[in-house]
This record gives C-alpha cells, sequence and structure tokens, in this order.
C-alpha cells in the first residue's frame, strides 16, 4: 500500500496516477473525500494535517508514502510532525517533497521552511528521499485568464532564469523512489534541461498558441500589496519576495541532471508542456444572443 498526501495537488494528483497505471495499490488522502475526483481503483480516506489522529489513521498498513507538506512559516513544525507520524504508523518508505533552494544561505528564511521536514525525514530511520523541484511548468496555469483576455502577463522574476520542469517528471521520480529502494538516502534536485525567464516561457506559449503573450514587470511594493490583499501574513509575504528576488539574481539559474539519473531519459521540455496543455490557455467560448 502506497499512501500519498496532497492527492489531489498539482504532484500528488499526478503520483496517484502513474501509481495506478503501474497497477499499484493506491490510498489517497484528503480533507474531503466526497469531493476529490480521483481513478476509481484508489482508495480514499480521510486526512487533516492539523489533525494528526487522522493522519495516523489515514497512514496506518501503509508501506511507503509521499509526503507533501504545507508551504509557510506557520508549517515548519506541522511539516515535521508528519513525517514522524508516518513513522510511527509503520510507513517504512518516505519521500519528501521538498523545493529547490533549501537550505541555501542566499534565500533566506524562505529557504528554511522545508528543513524540519526533510530533517525529520533523514532522522526517521526508514528508507527516505527527499525531491527538490525547481520551478513548475503548471505556474504559468495562473496566467490563464491574462492570455485569454489577450492580457500581458506578470513578471516578477526579471531577467532570472530557472529550470522550469514538467509536474509530470517530479511525480515521475516519486513513484520510482517510492518503489524501489535504490533511491533511499538520496536528495534529488530535480530540473528541466534548459534555463528559462519568464519571458522565454511566454514567447514559447505564444508560439504554441499562435498569439502574441507579452509581459510586465511587477514591482515588489506591488506584489506585497497583492499578497496582503489576499490574506497574507507579512512573513509569508516577506518569505515569497526574497524567494522572487533569489531568481532574479539568478539564485535558482540551475540545471541537473537528476530527472535522467532516476527515469533513464531526459525531463520534458517547457515547449512540451505547454503544446500539451494549450487548450488551458484557448479562449473562453463566447456566447451569442437568441
Amino acid at each position: 500500500m502506497i499512501l500519498i498526501t496532497g492527492a489531489t495537488g498539482t504532484i500528488g494528483s499526478e503520483v496517484v496516477r502513474q501509481l495506478v497505471a503501474r497497477g499499484e495499490q493506491v490510498r489517497a488522502v484528503t480533507r474531503d473525500p466526497a469531493r476529490a475526483e480521483l481513478p476509481p481503483e484508489v482508495e480514499v480516506v480521510r486526512g487533516d494535517y492539523t489533525d494528526l489522529a487522522s493522519m495516523a489513521a489515514a497512514l496506518a498498513g501503509a508501506d511507503a508514502a509521499f509526503i507533501v507538506g504545507l508551504l509557510g512559516p506557520d508549517y515548519v513544525d506541522l511539516d515535521r510532525a508528519l513525517i514522524t507520524t508516518a513513522r510511527d504508523a509503520g510507513v517504512r518508505r518516505i519521500v519528501k517533497l521538498s523545493a529547490i533552494g533549501t537550505g541555501s544561505a542566499d534565500l533566506g528564511r524562505v529557504g528554511t521552511w522545508h528543513l524540519p521536514g526533510e530533517q525529520a525525514a533523514r532522522d526517521s530511520g526508514v528508507d527516505w528521499t527527499i525531491l527538490r523541484p525547481s520551478s513548475f511548468a503548471s505556474n504559468t496555469l495562473s496566467w490563464v485568464d491574462a492570455i485569454r483576455a489577450g492580457q500581458p502577463v506578470p513578471n516578477m522574476t526579471g531577467t532570472g532564469t530557472q529550470g522550469v520542469i514538467d509536474p509530470h517528471d517530479v511525480a515521475a521520480v516519486a513513484v520510482e523512489a517510492l518503489l524501489a529502494s535504490g533511491h533511499a538516502g538520496q536528495i534529488y534536485t530535480l530540473t528541466g534541461s534548459e534555463l528559462l525567464t519568464t519571458a522565454d516561457q511566454a514567447a514559447t506559449l505564444s508560439a504554441v498558441l499562435g498569439r502574441p503573450v507579452g509581459v510586465f514587470d511587477v514591482p515588489d511594493a506591488v506584489a506585497r500589496e497583492h499578497l496582503r490583499a489576499a490574506g497574507r501574513s507579512d512573513e509569508f509575504i516577506d518569505g515569497a519576495l526574497a524567494g522572487q528576488a533569489f531568481v532574479r539574481t539568478g539564485g535558482n539559474a540551475v540545471l541537473t541532471d537528476d530527472v535522467h539519473k532516476v527515469l533513464g531519459r531526459p525531463p520534458r521540455t517547457f515547449a512540451d508542456w505547454a503544446a500539451a496543455h494549450a487548450t488551458a490557455f484557448a479562449a473562453a467560448p463566447t456566447s451569442s444572443a437568441e
């Protein structure tokens, strides 16, 4: 039995899909099982990170677990507790989703948010693997409304580049780590095969969609107000902006061969991802008056 937390999220849902395709027995944890849209073969159970008793019950009987914590200054202790709960429930293999740059002094406080969870995995006494993916290609789905409206998309990272990665590849590496003991004790930094700016991604989408996709720079002050309006704490906002500045100044210009090492093939390109998701950016149909 393989248990997946974050099972309805970007990576977790893809891990579930790939495991099911390989005939594995999968249990998915979600706060609201009735609303989960997962393959019928999956056992869906309720679990809430803030209710560790519910997580312990969900983890009971699982041999391996994919752990997706909650990112932010308010959740560092919860992330560690989730790993410990998995270990205490009898899980013998843990794959922890972290983030690129974790532990870097140049990232400041945001670079420490995943560290307690990572350390808990290392100290767990079971097989562990840590995944530190770069920026997800799917982050550009936040541009859907702007692109459909023919408007430029926001850029908070200037000319900074990142090894943008397809979430499918992150999930594929997670699946291998969940199924095979040869990945125990490894920290994989997962990137695509090319360094891209925000403008590069916009240009790729423009080519795929056959229409212009412009870019406009967002000052930190504007981004700060936007995050504050969304109810984010000052510490979260400071961390998020520090992360953007890290990218802007070249801190995330990193490429590795870890995807190729684990999967035996190169990572998918952003152009591959964009072509596969082109319909998401297509203009919404307009209704005509009768």
